[in-house]
This record gives structure tokens, C-alpha cells and sequence, in this order.
């Protein structure tokens, strides 16, 4: 179960829409409640790391005046949104904008790790998100729209190689969840985006143990987590249903699609070798 939510010291707006970060203690998370909350809107903060969720909504609400929710919680659990959404309801709070960002990656082989942690993967990566979108989608459609914003990845793109088995796959069905439900819901006012950034400086490295590899990577290819989340916003603010930010990743993605299949493996293969770590024993 989620702890009740805090809240800062201000107080919510009754006109003031609120925006729902999952992993919101680091990284990208972070970056889009940030964001968010410089637009004005409340924010509900979502991860395991409660202390770093306080500390940010202290922030938040002492730099904009919004209203931030701290919401601890583990999206890798059966019924993970339940709690979620049952510690927004107590607030008198739905959800305006929803980001699906939480998640982590596992760099050894499929096998070379508990089936718990793979399991935990599919549950924080592709079945929490499809149950919040779930949860949230009705109150959009009947106050007459929202938001929500998918985190995908490059990697949507790319074939499975060695290593990481499960994200290329979880991407992908992000990105083709996206794109449903912008068919289903776009035209009763739901905006929806898919995000598929390349590397982003983030703790994700440090969590999946690639860090010192990834360090190592050409510089220039990099981007912020700021610079992703405005990005992503400013995308599904226009409508735009897939974002590839960074023209570096633009080009890697058209690559991806138009070159023959065998020799994309071929190269996302030799390439992606060096970040598939030894499996646990």
C-alpha cells in the first residue's frame, strides 16, 4: 500500500490541473515534474524513494506554489495503480496529465536472472502504465481531455539482440499502445505521446550497472533529462503522437526502419555487446 500522500503548504487550486510523474525521484521523472510544475500545474510525485520524493515536492511547491502529492509506491506489484490512484481520490484529485516514465533495465541475458525480476519488469514497464492510463482515461474523456505522455525509447526501434531481452519489446508496445490510444481517444480530446529518446543523462546506467560502459559513449550524443521532458511536453502539447528528440536520434531511427532487417540486427548486435553483462550466478 502507498503512503497518504503530503502535500505543500499552499493549498491546490480548484482550476489547477494536475499532472502524475511515476518515477519521479531522479532523472527524467524529475525532470518532467519539474516541468510541469513551472507551467503551474499540481504535481503527484510516484516512486519508491520517498525521501527524495519530499524533498522535491518541498521544492516545488516553495519555487511555483503548487501542490505536490508524495506518493510512495512500487509499480512492480500486482494492482500497482490501485493504491496509486485510491491516495489521489482521498485528496480529491484526478489526473490531467499522466507520465508513464518509471523504469529500469536489466542487461543480462533473459535467463541469467530470477524470473522475479523479469516479471517485475514486464509489471513496472508495460502493465502498470496500461493500468494507469486505464484508471485515468475516463475522467478525461469526461471532462473533455487530458494528457498522457508514454516514455518509450530508441530502442521501440530495434531489433531484440543479447542482453536487455525484454525492452526492445516494451518500447515497442509502448509506442503501439500510444498510437491506439490516440485513435481511440484523440478525437474526444486526449492527447498522447510517445518518447523515445536515445541516451539520456540519467541514473538509469548506474541502476542497470552499465554506468562506466555508457560513460565511455561519444559525448555529443547525449541529451538531459530537461531538454527530453520539454521536448516531450512541448510535442504533446502540439499533438504530436511520436517524438524521436534529437536529430541524431531522428536519423538513427529512420536507419532503424528503412535499412533490410538482417543488417540492422547485424549492427545493433555488434554494437550493443559491450552492454550485455555477465548474468548473476
Amino acid at each position: 500500500m502507498a503512503e497518504p500522500p503530503s502535500s505543500g503548504t499552499k493549498g491546490r487550486s480548484a482550476a489547477r490541473r494536475l499532472a502524475l510523474v511515476t518515477g519521479a525521484s531522479a532523472g527524467l521523472g524529475e525532470a518532467f515534474a519539474r516541468a510541469y510544475a513551472a507551467r503551474g500545474l499540481d504535481v503527484a510525485l510516484v516512486a519508491r524513494r520517498a525521501e527524495r520524493l519530499r524533498a522535491l515536492a518541498t521544492e516545488l511547491t516553495a519555487t511555483h506554489g503548487v501542490e505536490a502529492l508524495v506518493i510512495p509506491a512500487d509499480l512492480s506489484l500486482f494492482e500497482a495503480q490501485a493504491p496509486v490512484m485510491a491516495a489521489l481520490a482521498e485528496h480529491g484529485r484526478e489526473v490531467d496529465v499522466l507520465v508513464n516514465n518509471a523504469g529500469f533495465g536489466i542487461a543480462q541475458s533473459f535467463a541469467g536472472v530470477p524470473w522475479s525480476r523479469q516479471r517485475d519488469f514486464l509489471m513496472t514497464m508495460v502493465v502498470t502504465p496500461c493500468a494507469l492510463a486505464y484508471a485515468v482515461i475516463p475522467g478525461m474523456v469526461a471532462r473533455g481531455g487530458g494528457s498522457i505522455v508514454n516514455m518509450a525509447s530508441l530502442a521501440a526501434f530495434s531489433p531484440g539482440v543479447a542482453g536487455n531481452s525484454l525492452y526492445p519489446g516494451a518500447k515497442s508496445l509502448l509506442v503501439k499502445f500510444s498510437q491506439a490510444l490516440e485513435a481511440e481517444y484523440g478525437a474526444r480530446g486526449i492527447k498522447v505521446t510517445a518518447v523515445c529518446p536515445g541516451f539520456v543523462r540519467t541514473e538509469f546506467a548506474q541502476a542497470a550497472g552499465t554506468h562506466e560502459i555508457m560513460q565511455a559513449e561519444n559525448r555529443r550524443l547525449w541529451q538531459t533529462a530537461g531538454q527530453v521532458a520539454e521536448a516531450a511536453i512541448r510535442a504533446n502539447e502540439a499533438g504530436k503522437l511520436v517524438l524521436v528528440p534529437g536529430w541524431h536520434n531522428k536519423v538513427a531511427a529512420a536507419l532503424m526502419k528503412t535499412l533490410p532487417g538482417p543488417l540492422v540486427r547485424a549492427l545493433i548486435s555488434a554494437g550493443s555487446a559491450k552492454y550485455h553483462l555477465e548474468d548473476q550466478a
